[in-house]
């Protein structure tokens, strides 16, 4: 199952960066999908000619994104964007760590959005010509359908071109009720398609990784087993050596006049020692008359180890001090970067709705 999968959908562009969801109660805060920054692929689906957004964290998917070309990457600031899904009902931002890699996945998203559309307007050509009822209707026809009956249709009373207009209405009504018959089977094929998907690739992912692990075990077990090859080989050897000596020991024992020679030398040895002891007697002794001035010197130690005690004591007290400080300068630091972040935030969903507001202008001046 997963080398199929890679040959059907494979990866056109990967970029790392921090994953955001809007609150879906608020729709204005940014709640983070990731607790650091992950990899965001573009995947191609060869078999049914679609561009989706994918990233994984840990054992989810966190981004599974269908594009469509009505949907608009938004850069809101120098190093965040984001995009609406509206089959995920929800908004997706990304944080990048540059600007440089903001604008490459930008750039990437335009040209994907442009692909998904010539793929959506192939894939309507083909099923027009394909679809044998769809040629009876005249060009207006399939602009009437694209939007979905907004304008009313025109009446003629006309004898034989009445009957002909009513014909193919009632043509164009039945191909309409067919044709949103067939987008809802379809959108709702996608949707489980698509939540299969995603638990595949968390599952392949998965596989990967226990695939890798179970692997470095087995190399790991490979390299115990000829360890212990070798320590046993080295056992049998020393085993060989203590035998052979044990034998040796046996069969040449030790002479009278050998065991002389080391009682002699043993001697001598205690001899050097009781003579070097005698002179560490001698010198103490020589050292008893100076036992008041190292008494002196032994109060001098202890009244200066007693002053240093005292400093050290109000040493510890100035540490602590410094650090009481330093920690309710860090929390004056951390309150005042909450703020700043929070900040940030409104101002991010101002943009976010400076730029709809924008978007809306547009459109009526465009009307």
């Amino acid at each position: 199952m997963y080398p199929s999968h890679r040959e059907r959908e494979q990866p056109i562009f990967s970029a790392r960066a921090h994953v955001f969801q809007i609150d879906p109660a608020t729709k204005r805060n940014w709640l983070p999908a990731s607790k650091h920054a992950v990899t965001v692929s573009f995947f191609y689906d060869a078999s049914r000619s679609v561009y989706r957004i994918i990233s994984v964290g840990g054992t989810k998917a966190i981004i599974n994104s269908t594009i469509t070309p009505n949907m608009t990457f938004t850069q809101t600031s120098q190093k965040f964007g984001q995009w609406a899904d509206s089959r995920a009902n929800t908004v997706y931002g990304l944080g990048f760590a540059t600007e440089q890699q903001l604008q490459q996945f930008s750039d990437q998203f335009k040209e994907v959005k442009e692909a998904a559309r010539l793929v959506r307007e192939k894939s309507q050509e083909k099923f027009e010509l394909t679809n044998p009822a769809l040629n009876i209707a005249a060009p207006q026809l399939s602009q009437e359908l694209s939007e979905e009956r907004h304008s009313p249709p025109l009446l003629a009373v006309n004898g034989p071109e009445d009957k002909l207009f009513r014909s193919k209405s009632a043509d164009t009504e039945q191909l309409t009720s067919e044709k949103e018959r067939i987008k809802k089977m379809l959108s709702e094929g996608s949707i489980c398609e698509i939540n299969l998907e995603a638990e595949l690739f968390t599952l392949q992912d998965s596989n990967a990784k226990l695939v890798a692990a179970l692997h470095e075990a087995n190399t790991g077990v490979e390299e115990w087993k000829k360890q212990l090859a070798d320590y046993q080989e080295e056992t049998e050897r020393l085993r060989d050596q203590v035998a052979e000596l044990e034998a040796q020991s046996r069969r040449a024992g030790p002479s009278e006049s050998e065991m002389r020679d080391e009682l002699t030398q043993s001697l001598e040895e205690l001899e050097t020692l009781l003579k070097a002891k005698n002179e560490e007697i001698h010198n103490l002794q020589s050292k008893k008359s100076d036992i008041h001035e190292l008494e002196k010197q032994k109060e001098e130690a202890v009244q200066r180890l007693q002053d240093l005690e005292t400093r050290n004591t109000e040493l510890e007290e100035r540490v602590k001090s410094a650090e009481h400080t330093l920690a309710s300068s860090l929390e004056e630091r951390e309150r005042a970067e909450s703020e700043v972040q929070r900040v940030i935030d409104v101002l991010d969903v101002k943009i976010y709705d400076l730029n709809d507001l924008r978007q809306s202008l547009a459109k009526l001046i465009d009307k």
